[in-house]
């Protein structure tokens, strides 16, 4: 792997400067009941209501704003599950140029609506990783469109991290945050956010139990790559990235893990009680916290629902 040069706090705020006129601020909302559950405050930052349902708009604006017109000319590039593509295309569109997603065949339906309907150019590929790198592969040579990794991209890191610095703005002293961990690029953002502006404050990440690479790789000391995913959670069950798996590991993030019932649980508490709309994926922070109640006893705790793209004519409990 070439040299990776991680971002900084000064690229965070370069980026939350950047995405400023197309970024929504999103809501901290509280519970009165989620908190007596938790034994906690509980302080939830509602990325699920960003352009596009979902955090990832922040990183995939950043990362196209960033290209010179050349580049930004020629398009830009991905492999996506859905949010990532969704948030792409929606970058691109307010710079009126072409992206491409590369989805897995099996994405949520619901997700590749919302690429369509953004204006993403859809490439099918099979549902590996392989697949998806070497569909992109073939999109950057025959259009020369610039690559925007969901994760493993600096300026997607960065665009994620001012998560914590609205945060921070809005609550400012945390004892924990808690996002959910894919690929990484969220959670590599905040710990480099947290790290800088709040150092007494611990980022934790919540990851699924089947799909428990980042958990796995953490414990072992390198990565794991090996695991097939098998969750509910769609939107966490990409390989955690090399660069950020080195900066999980640099900043001391921990890993919670939990089934798909608990997440499941954790949703349907989430819509019960916040009245909002979130995906299993945002849902497995609150179960990360309650899986471990007496870890946060008392603390200020941050979580980050991270989307809210939800397929509405398959829902988990409908049942």
């Amino acid at each position: 792997m070439a040299e990776f040069a991680a971002p900084t706090l000064r690229d965070i705020h370069t980026a939350s400067a950047r995405i400023a006129a197309h970024a929504r601020v999103t809501p901290v909302l509280r519970s009165a009941e989620l908190d007596a559950l938790a034994g906690a405050t509980l302080l939830f930052k509602c990325e699920h209501l960003q352009v596009g349902g979902a955090f990832k708009f922040r990183g995939a604006c950043n990362a196209v704003w960033s290209l010179d017109d050349d580049e930004a000319g020629r398009g830009v590039v991905t492999h996506s599950s859905g949010n990532h593509g969704a948030a792409l295309a929606l970058a691109a569109r307010t710079r009126k140029i072409p992206a491409h997603i590369v989805v897995p065949e099996g994405a949520v339906a619901a997700k590749l609506a919302n690429i369509e309907r953004a204006g993403g150019i859809l490439h099918r590929c099979a549902p590996t990783q392989a697949a998806r790198e070497e569909a992109c592969e073939k999109v950057q040579r025959e259009t020369g469109a610039t690559l925007v990794h969901p994760y493993a991209d600096a300026r997607v890191m960065a665009g994620q991290g001012t998560i914590v610095l609205e945060l921070l703005q809005q609550i400012p002293h945390l004892d924990t945050v808690i996002v959910p961990i894919g690929g990484g690029g969220l959670a590599s953002g905040c710990a480099i956010a947290l790290a800088a502006l709040s150092p007494q404050a611990r980022l934790v990440g919540a990851e699924p139990a089947g799909a428990n690479d980042a958990f796995r790789s953490l414990q072992r000391g390198q990565r794991v790559t090996d695991i097939v995913p098998h969750t509910i959670c769609d939107g966490l069950r990409a390989t955690i990235g090399e660069p950020n798996f080195a900066l999980l590991g640099a900043h001391r993030v921990e890993v919670i893990t939990v089934d798909d019932a608990a997440t499941l649980a954790a949703m349907r508490l989430v819509w019960a009680e916040l009245k909002q709309t979130i995906e299993p994926s945002s849902a497995v922070v609150l179960a990360a916290l309650l899986a471990q109640r007496e870890r946060f006893a008392g603390q200020r705790v941050g979580l980050v629902l991270s989307g809210g793209n939800v397929d509405l004519d398959a829902l988990p409990f409908a049942a």
